[in-house]
């Protein structure tokens, strides 16, 4: 994976690209809010080779700092997009992991018609009827409980929270070392997310998914009220889900083989799909 950076006004956003065919389509890999491109490591491995691959340390992220926090989730969605544009990414299959989820339903609102494809892993649904009030007041104010909650305890319940598996509380661990010793950059980063996700959320948007789809939830997911969402989400739209056994939030580095098949699985069958559209004949 070739590391570039794309300045915006806030700052610099790092991605990762690697292209195995111009013609072949391109995943693109969106981690959750805390976390980073390394979240992927085990579908990056597996994939490349496969298709076109892309990831992001999201704005304000890891290596994208400095980073001005003044922005909002529709911002990350059109960097993005300008991103793909300069990179010459057409009809990417977005993947998102619980606020990567977000930022392509986002994306999907301003651009109906780029996505080939669109994956949420451990994700919710955007849309304002999904959540109460209580949950949205709660949302806007995160910033102090993780600025005041003890850093080991929180390094602890961060990590054993979001994943199942040794690998996936090592991995989660990694990321959240990055801010080490800097919580309150760890605590404006997590309080800023979250109120832009409800922000996005009080705009009441459509946000519909017009692509392909597929929802993804590991049984285990306590983040929040995920699995709750899922299932709603699910039933609403009739969008595919599938229960991982064994995974909590970050299921895809919990039970990295069965997301891989599964994520192989939809992008066949997109592809499939394409190529039984007719032509036109003149």
């Amino acid at each position: 994976m070739k590391e570039n950076v794309y300045q915006t006004a806030c700052g610099p956003i790092h991605y990762w690209r690697k292209v195995s065919d111009l013609n072949a389509p391109t995943l693109a890999f969106l981690p959750g809010l805390t976390a980073d491109h390394r979240l992927f490591d085990k579908q990056i491995a597996f994939f490349e080779g496969k298709f076109n691959l892309f990831t992001w340390d999201a704005p304000g992220h890891a290596s994208s700092w400095p980073f001005r926090l003044d922005f909002d989730l529709f911002d990350k969605a059109r960097w993005l997009e300008e991103i793909f544009t300069l990179e010459k990414i057409t009809k990417p299959i977005l993947v998102g992991q619980s606020m990567g989820g977000y930022v392509g339903q986002a994306y999907a609102q301003l651009y109906p018609d780029r996505l080939a494809g669109f994956v949420s892993i451990d994700s919710a649904p955007l849309q304002r009827r999904y959540v109460t009030g209580v949950e949205l007041w709660l949302l806007k104010r995160m910033e102090p409980v993780y600025f005041y909650y003890p850093w080991k305890a929180l390094l602890k319940s961060g990590t054993n929270g979001v994943a199942t598996s040794e690998y996936g509380r090592r991995l989660m661990r990694e990321m959240m070392m990055v801010y080490d010793g800097d919580q309150k950059r760890y605590a404006q980063l997590a309080g800023h997310g979250f109120r832009i996700l409800a922000q996005a959320m009080e705009k009441d948007l459509p946000y519909e998914i017009r692509c392909p789809a597929l929802l993804i939830c590991g049984k285990q997911d306590h983040a929040g009220s995920c699995i709750r969402y899922n299932k709603a989400w699910h039933k609403n739209t009739g969008i595919p889900l599938q229960w991982i056994d064994g995974a909590g939030h970050n299921s895809n580095t919990d039970k990295p083989e069965i997301i891989n098949s599964l994520l192989e699985d939809f992008v066949m069958t997109i592809l499939r799909n394409a190529e039984e559209i007719p032509t036109e004949t003149p």
